[in-house]
């Protein structure tokens, strides 16, 4: 038999990091994570010191002990582009999960994260926004036991979280949930769209290429190794692809908007991005439709060539789907989340036709300077991918490549990251 190989990762107070080994770069983003973890560290000191001030004036704190507790969903959207991600980080409170807590625990529905049971569905990057992200808690409630089927005598929580919240993080409904039921173990599919203009592509091309992606594939060449932490396994199975114009009768050919819908039970790290990337080289011309193929096929293809990926302001985790879970809307809070919302559309869409106007009165003077009509040539999507772009083009199978998957294992095990065991079955 076959030795089976399996990855666990080591606890993290045993990791010994040997820092003449670092770079310049790892060495300064060190010392910046530590000055700012000091920073941070001195603000909890701080408010250590102004809640005793606090109990010195005799104001008694809140007493959790008077109420039930309750485990719920909440469905929460953010517009995440001037966020670092969803996940609270020491070195930064600008992130969604920070403000989310600060809420719960101003509005007193959790004493503290520790004791919440909290589970959320997924962990968008920087940059990431979301219209269905979903987090599972245990929060106050005002009714008893015997009475929590009484859903219009519960607590508005969604009304009382949005009153804290920016307006760009709301709370859109709650759900009641069992006691086990975890945002992120019982989500059953999870669709994230990506939304830009089609300029010159060739959309039936990406069409083409995308339909390739369907079912279950290895997709270590569609995403960023996480080997360091334990992630060895890269097999996901896409279930739905998708891509179609937002509003095509209002917009002039080339400034159409499209959405690229992919529906999946899990995706790995950056997935979603390194898919659009290869999707708009695509529909550039610049590749085949089966290059999607090649890069799948990990048999002839083990190690992922160097490409861009596409740009995180566009991604949003839009829907997160469950089993059995009913989302209770209050008409009262959801009028004042669509209110906040329009806010925001109104003045995007404002500098959107600002700037049309613009671009529309520059292209009538480089047309009259040319002599005739501009050709549509345009690649917008262009901007959308990351990194560096060579003058000449590399086709993506003919590019340098990463190291592949074996040896980025053996990299992170001799650097004591990870560790390689024998699996139980070959005991």
């Amino acid at each position: 038999m076959d030795q089976k190989i399996s990855i666990k990762k080591q606890n993290k107070s045993t990791e010994i990091e040997d820092l003449q080994t670092c770079t310049k770069e790892e060495l300064i983003g060190k010392i910046k994570s530590l000055a700012a973890h000091n920073t941070q560290l001195k603000n909890i000191i701080a408010k250590t010191v102004d809640s005793k001030h606090v109990e010195h004036k005799n104001i008694k704190p809140f007493d959790f002990s008077k109420y039930n507790l309750r485990h719920i969903a909440l469905k929460i959207f953010y517009l995440g582009w001037d966020y670092k991600g969803y996940v609270a980080q020491e070195d930064s409170t600008n992130t969604i999960e920070h403000h989310l807590f600060e809420a719960l625990t101003r509005t007193k529905l959790i004493k503290d994260r520790s004791s919440s049971n909290y589970h959320r569905c997924g962990r968008t990057d920087k940059g990431v926004s979301s219209f269905g992200q979903t987090i599972s808690i245990d929060v106050r409630s005002n009714l008893t036991k015997e009475h929590q089927n009484n859903l219009a005598e519960e607590i508005n929580y969604c009304k009382i979280l949005n009153k804290v919240l920016p307006d760009n993080i709301q709370c859109v409904a709650w759900s009641p949930v069992n006691e086990s039921f975890s945002a992120r173990f019982n989500c059953e599919t999870r669709t994230y769209k990506y939304f830009f203009p089609k300029g010159n592509l060739d959309i039936e091309k990406m069409r083409t290429a995308s339909k390739m992606l369907l079912g279950t594939h290895d997709f270590r060449n569609f995403c960023k190794m996480d080997v360091g932490n334990g992630v060895v396994e890269f097999t996901r199975n896409v279930l739905f692809v998708n891509i179609e114009p937002i509003n095509a009768s209002h917009f002039e050919d080339e400034y159409i908007m499209y959405v690229i819908s992919i529906k999946g039970k899990a995706f790995l790290w950056h997935q979603i991005r390194c898919i659009i990337g290869i999707l708009f080289l695509v529909g550039q011309n610049k590749e085949e439709p089966t290059i999607v193929d090649e890069l799948l096929d990990i048999e002839i293809n083990p190690r992922k060539p160097e490409y861009n990926m596409a740009s995180e302001i566009p991604l949003n985790l839009f829907y997160c789907e469950y089993d059995d879970l009913t989302w209770n809307y209050n008409e009262e809070s959801l009028s004042q989340v669509i209110e906040k919302l329009n806010t925001i559309w109104t003045f995007c869409v404002t500098k959107e036709n600002m700037i049309k106007e613009m671009l529309k009165s520059l292209n009538e003077e480089y047309e009259n300077l040319r002599g005739c009509k501009t050709e549509n040539n345009k690649y917008f999507s262009e901007c959308l991918l990351q990194g560096v772009k060579s003058k000449k083009y590399i086709p993506v199978m003919k590019r340098q490549t990463c190291d592949s998957l074996e040896d980025k294992i053996k990299h992170f095990s001799k650097r004591n990251r990870i560790e390689i065991v024998s699996s139980e079955s070959d005991k």
